[in-house]
């Protein structure tokens, strides 16, 4: 009889990391076709945990619709320690003073934290590579599938993420991005930690709705203040009770 975590496994893989295809599958107990298990550990090269696994991440276990697989590369052991993460998020076009900004911030941290954001263009990318520079770890959160480098232009970062640091995604192998997996995967960010530091967003944003997600989950949201007009909402969101920052000290100061 196929075990738990097989069938999980084989559920994950056959139908590339789609939560309510899983859920559907598992609901209705569908038979397990042996010859594509067989080809799916044949063919997934990286390490996995499942929800059943003992160390499934139990920040994970409080959120909706936590993934029932988790691929992943690097150090799986930068997950234990929940309120040592900080998760970044921001736009993709984000204005250069906030990038620099970003980037002093996080070194500034002096490596207090973890980094966790989601490999994309922009203030992602950006707060990765400012905590490796400054010999930080990170974890990097992906919205395809685990062997699938997105953006591309990223792909030194991802492997030098993937050696040394942590790559994680619901999704097997090559799944391509697509549009709705953005968003979802941000559930997986705001997840990891009690923080949820913000740079720049925009009203129309994945990162207004990852700001969302955060309060859904109760998560402290640390957001910079902006000039007037210039096309962002941070501060909508700081008059609506978010923290302002305007060093890493104020970060800093909300540690748990």
């Amino acid at each position: 009889m196929i075990q738990g975590r097989d069938l999980l496994l084989y559920l994950s893989y056959k139908y590339s990391g789609d939560w309510e295809r899983i859920f559907e599958a598992i609901k209705k107990r569908e038979a397990v076709d042996m010859e594509l298990l067989q080809e799916c550990k044949n063919l997934i090269k990286c390490n996995f945990i499942t929800i059943i696994d003992e160390n499934y991440p139990q920040c994970y276990k409080q959120i909706f619709q936590p993934p029932f697989v988790l691929y992943y590369y690097g150090d799986i052991n930068l997950l234990d320690n929940y309120y040592s993460n900080l998760a970044v998020v921001g736009s993709r076009e984000a204005l250069k003073e906030n990038k620099q900004l970003t980037k002093e911030i996080i070194k500034n941290l002096n490596n207090e934290f973890v980094i966790v954001s989601g490999l994309a263009h922009g203030i992602d990318s950006i707060a990765h590579e400012a905590i490796i520079k400054n010999n930080g770890k990170t974890i990097a959160v992906l919205g395809c599938g685990i062997d699938y480098i997105y953006p591309k232009e990223n792909e030194d970062l991802y492997n030098i993420i993937k050696k040394d640091h942590l790559l994680i995604s619901e999704y097997p192998n090559l799944t391509p991005p697509k549009n709705d997996y953005f968003p979802f995967r941000n559930r997986l960010i705001c997840g990891l930690a009690p923080l949820l530091f913000v740079p720049e967003v925009k009203l129309k944003s994945g990162t207004n709705i990852s700001i969302k997600l955060a309060i859904e989950q109760g998560k402290d949201i640390l957001i910079l203040p902006q000039s007037p007009n210039n096309g962002t909402i941070n501060n909508r969101i700081i008059k609506d009770g978010a923290i302002l920052v305007e060093s890493a000290q104020d970060i800093l100061n909300e540690k748990k």
